[in-house]
């Protein structure tokens, strides 16, 4: 349990946004003492924040009366420094325990965190022993803690009892944090009722309910409507004989509607998550999939936002298979031939009027996109993943803010629905020229065009708003930004690249079929790396920055696969830890020679 380190004292925990889910009270870590705590840091934009809580729940669960998870929401988008948009984004992933609102990094620069998600562990006496990065590491908390307990129960430091959590009031309505929507056949609307784990059937008016589907419990139920469950279902999609495709996205699963007899079925996925080294193809029911956002039904296939992997798959309704259509799985902004182009978080799907084109809302790196029927990725809006804003007028420079949906129009544009400027948007190929349509929407996630209107739904008001789509643009103030964190100053020349990881107890590095462990490293500006760049198999690497270049970011991906230590065991279960980084860096003499990433582990 790292007992080869210095032991460090916790910090204290501080954020300007102040305590969620206590009831109002302010937690100290004194308050906290004789408890385990892991501070879980995320941001709700971040989908392997949300793969995180969905890991550690069954932890929060089994330990709740010595563990207490705290949350520290540290944000990237300016949008999610809004206190209310903490708020609401705790109850839409149904997150159970308490939660720093820290809109300004305080506590995030006092732990020294370098990515989202990063969990630490606090041990009953305050101090920090463990620190892991990214996602896969519920097995080795679930050890840790289990060490702890046993520890601190011989030495009488251990404080078992009711954790601080509050649960919030539940509030009545319709709809709440509803996801996507779709107009069906009959002139009605189907719509995700993400947080209730539900779909919803509405007349033509939007608002008056004819059916809902799903028991309201989170599971992965196939059957009539009274009794099937859903898990945080979002993306719907019509096929040409009236099925409905779902997106289920926490149970990482398509799931087949009949809007005829209500029954729903499991289409594709296992119910488990995708990890690197799995099958990217084959029968639908025994590939593994990763948080699929939305579908859309485009050259003869449900096309699928993995935004769990950053690729678009597709699923062959009947063929009965699915494969990767488009994507590396790296995180970023790369056109080109889909299997060369990268994606961060595809999160909405829109087949044009004419069937030519794919678009896409990326929503990491705030970007309009399209496929076309070659399989060409291309990007229309959109700079990188820290270039934000809402700025209209030239596509080259125009400006959206983590965007969720987009939806078709009839003139060959598309609308957009642009999430955390809280906007719909519109870009035009034609004219290659961005405008904005509405804006004073809550959270917009998906909208839906019906004859001259448009029905857009408002997430964070829980309902559907009815537009007509005007002739003349919106106007609006340019606002542009950039993700603003603490740059990391580095010496100029040699840089050592070191990504620490240790096996959990009880495992070690898998080398059974050869090397357990990937790093990959690029930079923006690629200018900035002279050499180091590239894919590579050790988690250390030397580095070479160019002269000349004196900022920029630096992007690191690494993945350590881990397997029980035991040699009477012929099939020991294994378990893949894996995280990027994206490390702003600034040349200057005097700097650190030495980057230490943190994937598992203490830096020694």
């Amino acid at each position: 349990m790292a007992a080869s380190h210095a032991r460090v004292r916790a910090p204290e925990l501080t954020g300007k946004g102040g305590w969620l889910n206590t009831g109002g009270t302010a937690l100290t870590l004194a308050d906290l003492r004789g408890r385990i705590v892991i501070l879980d840091f995320w941001t709700f934009c971040c989908v392997n924040c949300l793969h995180v809580l969905d890991e550690l729940r069954e932890l929060e669960e089994k330990h709740r009366d010595t563990v207490v998870i705290i949350g520290v929401h540290s944000p990237k988008f300016v949008h999610e420094a809004d206190h209310q948009a903490v708020v609401d984004a705790v109850e839409r992933y149904g997150v159970h325990h308490p939660v720093l609102d820290d809109p300004e990094l305080a506590t995030w620069k006092q732990y020294a965190v370098r990515a989202w998600p990063t969990l630490v562990v606090i041990d009953p006496e305050g101090y920090v022993v463990a620190q892991h990065a990214g996602e896969g590491h519920a097995h080795a908390l679930a050890t840790l803690v289990e060490e702890l307990e046993e520890a601190h129960d011989a030495k009488g430091t251990l404080r078992r009892g009711d954790g601080p959590y509050v649960a919030p009031e539940p509030v009545a309505g319709d709809l709440r944090f509803p996801g996507k929507a779709l107009l069906l056949p009959d002139g009605g609307f189907l719509v995700s009722d993400s947080t209730r784990h539900q779909l919803v059937e509405f007349a033509a008016d939007g608002e008056t309910v004819v059916r809902r589907v799903g028991t309201g419990e989170r599971g992965l139920v196939d059957g009539p409507a009274a009794t099937a469950a859903f898990s945080e279902p979002q993306g719907l999609a019509l096929l040409p004989d009236g099925t409905v495709i779902v997106a289920d996205t926490v149970n990482h699963a398509l799931r087949a509607y009949d809007p005829a007899t209500g029954a729903v079925t499991t289409v594709a996925g296992t119910g488990k998550q995708w990890w690197q080294g799995s099958p990217t193809d084959g029968p639908a029911r025994e590939v593994d999939l990763s948080s699929p956002w939305d579908v859309a039904w485009f050259d003869g296939r449900v096309w699928i936002a993995m935004a769990g992997v950053h690729q678009l798959w597709t699923y062959d309704p009947e063929a009965g298979t699915v494969r990767v259509a488009a994507g590396t799985t790296n995180e970023g902004l790369v056109d080109g031939p889909a299997a060369e182009a990268w994606f961060a978080q595809p999160s909405g799907l829109a087949a044009s009027a004419d069937g030519e084109r794919l678009w896409l809302a990326d929503s990491e790196t705030s970007a309009l996109r399209w496929v076309d029927r070659e399989g060409t990725v291309r990007t229309a809006v959109g700079a990188g993943l820290f270039d934000f804003g809402h700025r209209d007028g030239d596509a080259a420079q125009a400006l959206l803010q983590h965007p969720l949906g987009v939806t078709a129009l009839p003139d060959g544009s598309v609308a957009v629905s642009d999430t955390y400027n809280h906007a719909l948007r519109r870009y035009d190929p034609a004219t290659g020229e961005v405008s904005t349509l509405a804006t004073d929407l809550r959270e917009p996630s998906d909208a839906v065009l019906v004859g001259e209107d448009i029905v857009v739904v408002e997430s964070a008001r829980h309902r559907l708003t009815r537009l007509r789509l005007p002739e003349e643009a919106v106007r609006v103030e340019s606002v542009a930004h950039r993700t603003r964190r603490e740059a990391t100053e580095i010496a100029p020349g040699a840089l050592r690249l070191d990504v620490v990881f240790q096996a959990p107890a009880g495992q070690k590095l898998d080398t059974r079929y050869g090397p357990s462990t990937r790093l990959l490293v690029s930079s923006t500006p690629p200018e900035l790396l002279a050499e180091g760049a590239g894919k590579g198999t050790d988690l250390s690497r030397e580095l070479r920055l160019a002269d000349g270049v004196i900022e920029g970011v630096l992007h690191v991906s690494a993945m350590a696969a881990s397997c029980d230590d035991d040699p009477e065991n012929e099939y020991p279960a294994c378990h893949v830890h894996q995280q990027d980084w994206g490390v702003p860096v600034r040349v200057a003499p005097g700097g650190a020679d030495r980057l230490p990433l943190v994937l598992a582990g203490l830096d020694g």
